[in-house]
């Protein structure tokens, strides 16, 4: 098959969760013998990525134009230089998935979580946004959901059927290396926190729930930074506290290092689905502290501690005061449940079988 990937950044992977999935599907599916195009935002020097083809499109830098003005100006481009079959990324994009359904190519859409609810968003976007769930079900050939939550609410909602098809992870163990020491830290002895510092990520909580804990041998990474949210990071960076080390966003082997030798991951995202650096620190070991909501549990319920919004601080103690063994098995079945649930060739069998699919349907 030739396969075309539209709506992310653009790989290498480093921003977020699609980012992440188009990386590592797409060169899995070279591997097995397809043609895979990734449309991307950066300009690099070299047109291939692990096999992976590469086209550059601009955008316009803006909070609410530079997904969709990406998007439109990839599907111009896919229209006039086709492939059997693209991928769509999130549910904003709807609008554009009937172009090429149009011209006879079939479109699988991955609508992510409920975008809508995120607190970044103004009226206009959420409105967008709620159009666009509609659209989801009427324009690409198929939906994908990465979580039963979510394809529960496709079905309630708009009784809509879709593929439930979850984000992937490794099971592996890093050894602690540069990017540990370059942030003085002690392996197995800080808190660690890593998303977009946007509100609904809720990375002031996470700060400010830390700063009220006595311990002053360990010590709290807040990894991660937003384009569009200028006033939130500097509310999260206003700490005084030494224990609290902010350096920004870290990608690739130093990210996979700091999950791997972290006291435990804190994960409190209130939106999406599957949040693939929920189940990326399950798999390298990680004691997980996860937002308790309907999408987390569904992957860490029974192999994390569950917090909410008011909690945060007496379950971080708790965990400090937790004997080892108890959090040895924490780290024990989180890492079972990645290995059954969330492999990165499973999740790729799965995109391989729907998309052969979709093209066997049009022929």
């Amino acid at each position: 098959m030739r396969i075309a990937v539209v709506g992310t950044r653009g790989i290498p992977a480093r921003y977020g969760g699609f980012e992440t999935f188009a990386e590592e599907i797409s060169r899995r599916l070279v591997l097995r013998g397809h043609e895979v195009r990734v449309y991307t935002r950066q300009s690099f020097s070299s047109k291939t990525y692990l096999g992976v083809d590469l086209c550059y499109l601009p955008a316009i830098r803006h909070k609410y134009l530079e997904t969709l003005s990406h998007a439109f100006l990839s599907t111009l481009h896919l229209l006039v230089r086709r492939m059997d079959v693209a991928l769509y990324c999130n549910a904003a994009n709807a609008v554009f998935t009937w172009m090429p359904r149009f011209t006879g190519m079939p479109v699988a859409l991955n609508v992510d979580g409920l975008e809508r609810k995120r607190k970044k968003w103004n009226r206009l976007a959420r409105d967008w946004y709620l159009l666009s769930e509609r659209l989801s079900t009427m324009f690409p050939s198929a939906i994908v959901t990465d979580a039963e939550a979510i394809r529960g609410y496709y079905s309630e909602t708009y009784n809509a059927n879709s593929t439930m098809i979850s984000y992937g992870a490794e099971v592996e163990d890093v050894p602690p290396g540069d990017a540990i020491r370059n942030l003085n830290l002690t392996p197995g002895r800080y808190f660690l926190y890593v998303s977009r510092l946007e509100p609904e990520n809720n990375a002031l909580l996470v700060r400010e729930s830390f700063e009220r804990l006595s311990e002053p041998d360990i010590k709290l990474a807040l990894i991660g930074d937003a384009p569009y949210a200028p006033e939130y990071v500097t509310q999260v960076r206003d700490t005084r506290d030494p224990r609290v080390v902010i350096p920004g966003a870290i990608y690739g082997a130093g990210y996979a290092e700091l999950q791997s030798n972290c006291f435990a991951y804190i994960h409190a995202t209130e939106v999406g689905g599957t949040h693939p650096a929920l189940i990326e620190a399950m798999g390298r070991g990680a004691l997980v502290l996860y937002l308790e909501n309907r999408e987390n549990a569904e992957v860490a319920q029974g192999v994390g501690l569950p917090f909410t919004q008011t909690n945060l601080q007496e379950v971080m103690r708790s965990a400090l005061a937790m004997s080892e063994a108890k959090r040895d098995e924490y780290r024990r079945l989180a890492r079972k449940r990645v290995l059954e649930r969330y492999s990165w060739e499973a999740v790729t069998d799965a995109y391989e079988k729907l998309l052969g699919e979709l093209c066997s349907a049009r022929g």
